[in-house]
């Protein structure tokens, strides 16, 4: 089951930062169809938010098709957005272990390490644009 955690200093309004964590739990497999979230008074008792901020992120999940919900019983996943390369991400996850190891090595810390890979992102997203 997914376990939220809220960083209040992102500038990320809340109920997107739940939103964008299921998201990634599903690209990255980690939720599938049928999975459970967690029930609303729990993550909001876990992660210290208003139960309607969790609420807000169901709704949102759901309007997108990736949950459902079932009066009584939960929230459940009922749409994916895993893609069709998923085989081939374990050897990426290793690859990208090792240069993180690099970073850290050469004394980049953890938001060094976010800015260089957004910005690289950045930077190859527009060439392959073209831009």
């Amino acid at each position: 089951m997914i376990e939220f955690h809220i960083e209040a200093r992102s500038g990320v309004a809340p109920y997107m930062q739940l939103v964008h964590q299921v998201r990634q739990a599903l690209r990255l497999g980690l939720l599938s169809e049928g999975d459970r979230l967690p029930k609303v008074k729990e993550v909001a008792a876990k992660v210290a938010i208003n139960p309607n901020t969790v609420l807000k992120a169901y709704r949102q999940l759901e309007n997108e098709g990736l949950v459902s919900p079932k009066p009584g019983v939960g929230t459940f996943v009922t749409g994916t957005l895993g893609d069709p390369g998923s085989s081939q991400r374990e050897p990426l996850r290793v690859e990208l272990q090792r240069w993180l190891a690099k970073a850290r090595g050469a004394g980049l810390d953890e938001e060094s390490i976010k800015a260089l890979f957004l910005d690289t992102i950045r930077t190859n997203t527009g060439a392959a644009k073209g831009i």
